[in-house]
């Protein structure tokens, strides 16, 4: 079940519930593209999925994942009706969505729910911040290692197909620079990579081997969700 349904309370999370359809997403299917009127919000049960800012066709980057935690269509909390961002599947796996004009009537109607998603936007802002100080600051090798993190932890798997080229750009840098730093990775047995499958191998390991900023999202997650 997705975590943010999870938490309402039980006659909340049953108006929510009612609203729903379950859907299969698949690998690489785009959700949404930036700029386009939201049409559904989905709450990933068993899936995941990479929240992409782009400045133009060519240059694009990852800003936040959405797995059981979370959801996508968050913006309709907030009243706006456009998608400030792209969502591409990158874990598929199954879903609940629900059609935007739905769901605003029942943030309308609802004020836990909106007291829940208003938690949920705290969390979000926080995490982004975070996003863009990472990209600016911290090095390839580290920032690599927390996406592998951030990606077992949606997938709930130790192995899951990637490719280099998605991840040069869901973190904004160079193909080369991805190969050496998996490389590195995998020389000291954090993770096994072959033909586009991604294992991890030493979860400690990989810990210790990403940023700070791994450890600081999920307290910010456990802080202002919990309350």
């Amino acid at each position: 079940m997705n975590q943010l349904i999870e938490s309402l309370p039980a006659a909340a999370r049953a108006s929510l519930l009612a609203l729903c359809e379950p859907v299969a997403l698949t690998l690489a299917q785009v959700l949404t593209e930036a700029g386009a009127v939201t049409r559904y919000v989905y709450f990933p049960t068993a899936s995941f999925v990479s929240l992409i800012a782009e400045l133009d066709a060519r240059h694009r980057v990852e800003v936040g994942m959405a797995g059981r935690e979370g959801m996508v269509g968050m913006q309709l909390a907030l009243g706006h009706k456009h998608d400030p961002l792209g969502a591409i599947v990158q874990g598929a796996g199954l879903a609940l969505r629900v059609r935007a004009t739905a769901f605003q009537k029942e943030l309308v109607r609802s004020a836990a729910l909106r007291n829940r998603l208003l938690h949920y936007v705290a969390v979000l802002m926080n995490q982004r911040a975070n996003a863009a100080a990472c990209l600016r600051y911290h090095e390839i090798g580290p920032r690599l290692s927390r996406w592998l993190l951030m990606s077992q932890d949606r997938a709930a798997v130790d192995a899951f197909p990637v490719t280099q080229e998605f991840l040069a750009a869901m973190l904004g840098v160079r193909r080369v620079g991805i190969t050496g730093a998996a490389g590195d990775l995998q020389r000291r047995g954090l993770i096994r990579y072959h033909r586009g499958q991604l294992t991890v191998l030493d979860r400690a390991g990989l810990e210790a081997a990403a940023c700070s900023c791994y450890a600081t999202d999920r307290q910010t997650y456990s802080h202002l969700m919990e309350r």
